[in-house]
């Protein structure tokens, strides 16, 4: 029915006068209502790709072919009520450090005027500095995506085939179709482990989030050596936008790997998602590969406030240690609650959790857990999709979602 309709619209678009739907704004807000009664109605996500394909290929007769099949990613919910209780997005839920507003605080307003600096020197210095590198081994950029977005060029060829979980950070997919490569996904296990051995399939390179998004899953150290040795002659790309919740770093094995990437940001064990920063970690020809990029496309990456408010929050160690332990603890507090409730709770070394419960429909809890003003993310994907991820908030925030569960559980059983 969902593709019959679909099909219905696409003809009609096609070979209807495009400039009127443009000069009748009420004709073209019907094709935005179109696509929102197309999600409402398709369930399944491939489905719902297939159709919105075919919607937008005739929306804009501008677009390039690469645009017409492109599927983007779909960031969480920022809503704008801000009586919601937002545990969707793995922000921090500490404000930024002191040292960090302050800084940005007492910027002198008449210098934005002038362009910031181009290379981030002193911001490349404090990170280098933080990790016992040397400058030239550290890449800084206006966030990790961006970042990640700049290492599918510079490092793969179109055509080139990147190893990556079947399950993980969304971005990698996308980010691998617009840049014309192959896909080697490799499947986890039941309890979402990803085994390591699935990385040394030959391929052109690997990426893997550690941990691992949205399960919360770590490869531990020797894991990721073990990679690193089946990938002498391929980068490997570790992102490691949660590392700081319970994993150890692969920063130490930047010496003696000239092939591994490391990618951390500023959003969330620094509380600095709205400044949107990340850096990345490597050999001194990694980096310079990345720094081609940059400066092929925008040499100003990073705005002043930007660079001040991140290299105050890198040097503001104390302050850092402090809320990400306050984190782990509310992390582990909470899951011990959820598992005497009846929950499964995949382990994390992330600051959220993935939970599931056996008898209950995780877009059912999603859906009520919304009625009371919380947010937490679901996604619609096989394999995953009776699960919800939640990130961690306060202890008064994470006890306050254990009751409105806890209430729905009773109310849905």
């Amino acid at each position: 029915m969902v593709i019959v309709f679909c099909w219905g619209l696409c003809y009609n678009l096609k070979y209807a006068n495009y400039d009127d739907y443009h000069a009748e704004n009420r004709e073209y807000k019907k094709i935005i209502e179109y696509k929102q009664n197309i999600e409402k109605l398709s369930q399944n996500q491939k489905c719902y790709d297939f159709i919105l394909r075919g919607l937008y290929s005739y929306m804009d007769k501008y677009w390039s072919k690469k645009i017409k099949k492109t599927i983007p990613y779909t960031p969480g919910e920022q809503p704008k009520d801000k009586n919601i209780l937002k545990l969707n997005t793995n922000e921090n839920p500490y404000p930024p450090s002191k040292r960090a507003t302050d800084a940005i605080l007492g910027l002198d307003t008449k210098t934005l005027r002038l362009y910031p600096d181009p290379s981030c020197a002193d911001l490349i210095k404090a990170i280098a500095d933080c990790y016992d590198l040397q400058p030239g081994q550290v890449f800084v950029g206006n966030s990790s995506d961006e970042i990640l977005a700049f290492s599918f060029m510079a490092f793969f060829n179109p055509g080139d085939t990147i190893t990556f979980p079947e399950i993980t950070y969304s971005f990698y997919e996308v980010y691998a179709s617009f840049f014309g490569l192959n896909c080697c996904k490799i499947p986890l296990d039941g309890d979402f482990n990803i085994p390591i051995d699935g990385f040394f399939a030959k391929s052109n390179g690997v990426i893997f989030a550690n941990p691992n998004a949205p399960t919360g899953r770590l490869i531990p150290l020797e894991g990721v050596r073990a990679i690193l040795e089946k990938n002498k002659n391929n980068i490997v790309i570790v992102d490691e936008a949660y590392i700081d919740f319970g994993g150890e770093s692969s920063t130490g094995l930047i010496d003696d790997y000239s092939n591994l990437l490391v990618i951390h940001t500023f959003s969330k064990s620094r509380a600095l998602a709205g400044l949107r920063v990340g850096f990345a970690l490597g050999n001194e020809g990694l980096i310079e590969g990345l720094n081609r990029v940059k400066n092929s496309i925008n040499s100003y990456t990073l705005d002043r406030i930007a660079l001040i408010g991140a290299e105050e929050a890198i040097k503001d160690v104390e302050y850092f240690d402090n809320t990400r332990k306050k984190i782990i603890n509310t992390r582990e507090k909470t899951t011990k609650r959820l598992l005497t409730m009846g929950f499964k709770v995949i382990d994390s070394k992330a600051n959220f959790i993935f939970i599931s419960y056996p008898n209950i429909n995780a877009i059912e809890i999603f859906k009520k857990l919304k009625e009371k003003n919380i947010l937490v993310r679901h996604f619609n994907k096989q394999g995953i999709d009776n699960f919800l991820r939640v990130s961690i908030g306060t202890d008064d925030e994470m006890d306050c979602f254990c009751g409105k569960i806890g209430e729905i559980i009773k109310d849905l059983e």
